[in-house]
């Protein structure tokens, strides 16, 4: 094992957890530390994006980041996980919808509004997480969490199954945005594909599979990483003259010109040492370190 520091975009396939998935990129690195920035159930697929070394560090970022999903959901049915991983315990017949009808139950979708998480999912209770729960045949109450969603775009309407893009704010449960559609259309609905096709700021980015990675050389491999600081492009930059670099690096507040530098944290570099890590812009003229990451 060795330090590798990056980011690496890793198509994730099917049947894969994403805790498996981390082991396998960190033998395939080589690497010391590494860590997903958002899981993808065994049963979905996409990008996954996996921080390697110091930039575990800001992987918390990605977490927090916008999604962008390909979904298809059968309705007419109804699962109790609301996918492929629990049987059919309840269907009911289709109406004779047209794509407009389905164009338009898209359209009017509430964009912001009230979730239940699912009974089948990692949120904790008691020390458990809810689908221990679940397997088990118990029903727990659970508080609502508000979504956001940016944008639904309808791609075919195929009975019983209607396909769709949604982008949307973290922590959307997309099984649960399936059976609130199927609702709100007087049906059921359970999702029988779904595919992660971006994490901001990785909009327009391609993954990798596991098997292309395979084949590859390592030094190939370690030339697909994404610097550190990939994951942070959209934040303000800020240079830091080298004199206030060591008393930055080992933690210290310095003294920057005062101004109106607002309350969102910077990214701070310095000529020679490139990305030293994030930091907040304080009224009175300090720069005070939140994040560094180690010097070489």
């Amino acid at each position: 094992m060795r330090d590798v520091h990056g980011i690496l975009l890793l198509d994730k396939p099917l049947g894969l957890s994403s805790a498996a998935a981390v082991a396998r990129i960190k033998y395939l690195f080589g690497a010391r530390k590494a860590g997903h920035t958002g899981a993808l159930d065994p049963l979905a697929s996409g990008m996954l994006p996996i921080c390697l070394g110091e930039a575990t560090k800001f992987g918390a970022l990605l977490l927090e980041a916008d999604k962008s999903y390909r979904v298809s959901v059968r309705l007419g049915e109804r699962t109790a996980s609301a996918d492929l991983e629990s049987p059919v315990i309840e269907r009911r017949a289709l109406p004779d919808w047209s794509v407009a009808d389905l164009e338009r139950a898209l359209a009017e979708f509430p964009r912001d509004y009230l979730q239940v998480p699912p009974m089948h999912s990692a949120i904790k209770q008691g020390g458990r997480p809810l689908y221990e729960y679940a397997r088990a045949g118990e029903i727990r109450e659970r508080a609502a969490r508000r979504a956001r969603l940016h944008a639904l775009e309808l791609l075919a309407w195929e009975p019983p199954e209607v396909s769709f893009d949604v982008r949307c704010t973290k922590g959307v449960y997309i099984r649960v945005l399936a059976e609130d559609l199927a609702e709100r259309l007087g049906s059921l609905g359970h999702v029988v594909r779904l595919r992660r096709l971006a994490v901001a700021p990785f909009l327009e980015e391609a993954a990798c599979s596991l098997d292309a990675l395979e084949r590859l050389a390592p030094d190939e491999r370690r030339g697909l990483l994404k610097p550190i600081d990939a994951a942070l492009a959209g934040w303000r930059r800020f240079d830091l003259p080298a004199a206030d670099v060591l008393a930055f690096r080992r933690g210290q507040a310095v003294a920057v010109e005062p101004g109106d530098h607002g309350a969102d944290p910077v990214r701070v570099y310095t000529a020679g040492a490139g990305f030293l890590g994030l930091a907040a812009l304080q009224p009175e003229g300090r720069l005070r370190p939140l994040r560094l990451i180690a010097s070489n």
